[in-house]
């Protein structure tokens, strides 16, 4: 992002396929969410979009309208996450991007599920027109979609076998920024599958926390502490449960407003 200029590096686009400062400011939105930094994450998505448009380069605008409803899945903003993946969708149907038309339909179907809506159908059309066109990237990620979607649904079963699809591609390619979550997912769903396994739950949620730590990925942290902060109280460890998430909940000093932010201090407060 230091070394580009817009006026000396325009052309790349049109060389390369995809605009360079787009691609930083996107996967930099990205990575500052992992880290824990939601609204420098929301600036920087807003700078990449802002940049493809000005460059009226249409496949890094619908790289850019794909990454930011990746970003606003990530945040958990359903509303938003479906309003860029339909621009997204709309763009690459017009221009013939099947990449990012696939990639726009898997987070709409995550959106309309998040609305409690139907879209499980869309994620894996999404799924199979991703894999149709030789794309392999996130793929564990989209398969956390689908187990979310699947729970949300009920389908406990179908949703754990999609979080075992994911975590053998996890292991075969190396690919492991949303390992974290596979596993806290695996824990919840084992639970809603059955209230006794706890002890199967708590070992995914604990394996969550330990990877999410190692990666300084501090929101994936607070997700699986929030998890196990939900678990201890039903095993007699409430108080340990509070502390675990006030220390990591004290650790963020913005996206207040988010979700999962949102969620952690009411829990810490019924904790309380």
């Amino acid at each position: 992002m230091t070394l580009y200029d817009t006026q000396q590096h325009r052309s790349h686009a049109f060389l390369y396929v995809r605009d360079p400062g787009v691609d930083c400011y996107s996967y930099a939105a990205w990575v500052l969410w992992l880290l824990g930094y939601p609204d420098q994450a929301l600036k920087r998505n807003d700078d990449a979009l802002t940049l493809a448009h000005e460059l009226s380069h249409p496949f890094s605008l619908a790289s850019a309208l794909g990454f930011a409803s990746w970003l606003h899945q990530l945040r958990r903003d359903g509303q938003a996450t479906q309003e860029q993946a339909e621009a997204a969708m709309a763009l690459s149907t017009e221009e013939g991007f099947p990449h990012w038309l696939a990639m726009g339909t898997m987070l709409r179907g995550w959106a309309l599920v998040e609305q409690r809506e139907e879209g499980t159908t869309q994620i894996r059309q999404g799924m199979a027109a991703w894999r149709a066109a030789g794309a392999e990237l996130a793929r564990p990620y989209y398969l956390a979609l689908l187990a979310e979607a699947y729970g949300k649904g009920g389908r406990h079963e179908e949703g754990l076998g999609a979080l075992a699809e994911a975590l053998a591609a996890v292991h075969k390619t190396g690919e492991r920024f949303y390992e974290a979550e596979l596993y806290r997912l695996q824990g919840e769903l084992l639970l809603a599958q059955s209230a006794h396994q706890t002890a199967e739950a708590d070992t995914c949620f604990r394996q969550a926390l330990d990877i999410a730590r190692l990666q300084q990925a501090k929101s994936l942290e607070l997700r699986a502490t929030m998890s196990l902060a939900r678990l201890w109280p039903r095993q007699g460890k409430r108080h340990e449960a509070r502390q675990l998430l006030a220390e990591i909940y004290g650790w963020f000093t913005e996206g207040f407003d988010t979700a999962d932010l949102q969620e952690a201090k009411a829990l810490l407060e019924e904790l309380a």
